[in-house]
């Protein structure tokens, strides 16, 4: 390695002094110069997924007697420590930069050539026994090397969103067995419904993760197919004939995943449908959990003033003036992380639908916002389940006041003394504070047995038969 401070590089526009000892070269520096923009830098994944698209082409190219044996075993060896994180200092391009992502592929390209070179014996930045260009990027272009890498890297970081969305599920059901028995009343409009289990709530949180979930799996089918080997256009331009099958391959031998080749591979460099369709299914489960979360909060607002049906578990003091405060911290947590979610999907929409021709430019934006929504989604939903979700409890004694108080029990009387008599018991209910079990048997319209079943609040938890019915009905009819 150089003992100078810096190293002179040349490209296409002239030379540059670089700093000596780093890995990337001319092309990253002038990126790192023109895009200061959010020193924010690429995603882990998409490093790892970059090198496992060389690594794939480096073999197949040495396959095909393309790159000669030593070089494409430097190059594999120097792209598998990029997928170990090893070199990740060296990805320095700012994730807002070159359309279609041009500047962070040189990034990976110089990083893994000098790295390489160093292997065979070189110095960084000679490139003689490794070249950015006509080895490391042999048969390739950012423009088919780019989209494979953003939809790997999107499928490998899916795998930790799902196994956070599967702990978060079971919780949600193992909370709806844990309150099965518990009674309340159910809100519409917040306003006073009928009875409903407070399990039943939960389950149904858990239903709701679950298909948006499966949305999310079946979204993220179009990510695996991959074009590349399309290089330049989508043509094949500058590779061999059987490079695309071999690269392919080998990618998907080397990630794990199932990649398929594309059936156009023009279609692949033009659309990037996949994207949108996962950030849309990302955007859903967002407004789900937004919408859970709202919901917890809710029935754990008070303790005195609030519904107080159930208690999240205390994580830290709420408030800087008022002692014994404790705020639903994991619920707003949940809910702004899944408000960036949906910010991120109205940039990867409008990213995805600014296309032109043969090539969306706007790639990088597209990354940076899908791999960020999985990756805070992924990390809010672990702390949901476990500092949430794990410690609910329930009070049971407010829930079955509820579901004893609300004036809705009056819908259970519509079978057997109409719409308009059970409204009017309603109606007394609120007015008098009485409950609608007081009025109905002030009224003498029902037997005390009746009034037992028939406004049992379990009872109306699910689909009943009314009363022995016709016979129970005209007799109760009558004697109003």
């Amino acid at each position: 390695m150089s003992t100078l401070s810096t190293r002179t590089e040349r490209d296409a526009l002239g030379l540059k002094d670089i700093p000596a000892d780093v890995y990337y070269g001319i092309q990253t520096a002038r990126a790192v110069e023109n895009f200061p923009i959010s020193g924010l830098r690429a995603h882990a994944a998409l490093i790892r997924a970059i090198a496992m698209v060389k690594e794939a082409a480096a073999e197949a190219n040495r396959e095909l007697g393309l790159v000669d044996t030593k070089t494409a075993h430097a190059i594999i060896q120097a792209a598998q420590e990029v997928q170990n994180g090893k070199w990740d200092h060296a990805f320095v391009v700012d994730v807002f930069q070159a359309g279609a992502g041009v500047s962070f592929h040189m990034n990976a390209n110089e990083v893994i050539a000098n790295r390489a070179s160093e292997l065979l014996g070189g110095n960084l930045g000679e490139y003689q026994h490794a070249d950015p260009n006509d080895h490391v990027n042999y048969g390739q272009s950012t423009n088919d090397v780019f989209p494979t890498a953003m939809r790997l890297a999107t499928l490998l970081e899916l795998e930790r969103l799902h196994a956070a969305l599967d702990a978060l599920t079971i919780e949600f059901n193992n909370k709806g067995e844990e309150f099965h028995d518990i009674l309340k009343s159910g809100r519409t409009h917040l306003m006073d419904a009928v009875p409903m289990r407070l399990g039943q709530e939960f389950t149904a949180y858990a239903g709701a993760l679950r298909r948006a979930q499966r949305s999310i799996q079946e979204q993220g089918e179009l990510l695996r197919e991959v074009g590349l080997g399309g290089s330049a256009v989508g043509t094949g331009i500058n590779t061999h004939p059987d490079y695309r099958e071999k690269a392919v391959a080998n990618l998907a031998r080397i990630s794990g995943e199932k990649l398929t080749q594309v059936d156009d591979m023009r279609y692949a460099m033009q659309s990037n449908l996949a994207m949108s369709s996962v950030s849309s299914a990302l955007r859903n489960l967002a407004l789900e959990v937004i919408r859970i979360s709202n919901d917890l909060r809710l029935l754990a607002s008070g303790p005195n003033t609030g519904l107080a049906e159930i208690n999240l578990p205390a994580l830290q003091p709420g408030s800087s003036i008022m002692p014994g405060k404790i705020n639903p911290v994991m619920g707003e947590l949940a809910a702004m992380v899944a408000f960036q979610v949906v910010g991120h999907d109205t940039a990867v929409a409008l990213a995805v639908q600014a296309g032109q021709l043969e090539l969306n430019v706007m790639m990088p934006t597209m990354a940076h916002s899908v791999l960020t929504s999985i990756t805070i989604m992924t990390n809010m939903l672990r702390q949901l389940t476990e500092f949430c979700v794990k410690g609910i409890t329930a009070n049971v004694k407010r829930c079955e006041f509820y579901a004893q108080s609300t004036v809705s029990l009056a819908t259970a009387l519509n079978p057997y003394i109409g719409y308009a008599k059970a409204a009017e018991i309603a109606k007394e209910s609120v007015a008098t504070g009485k409950t609608i079990i007081e009025i109905a048997r002030s009224k003498g319209y029902l037997s005390e047995e009746q009034i037992k079943e028939i406004l049992d609040p379990a009872r109306m938890t699910e689909p009943q038969r009314p009363l022995d019915a016709a016979k129970d009905r005209e007799k109760i009819k009558r004697s109003l």
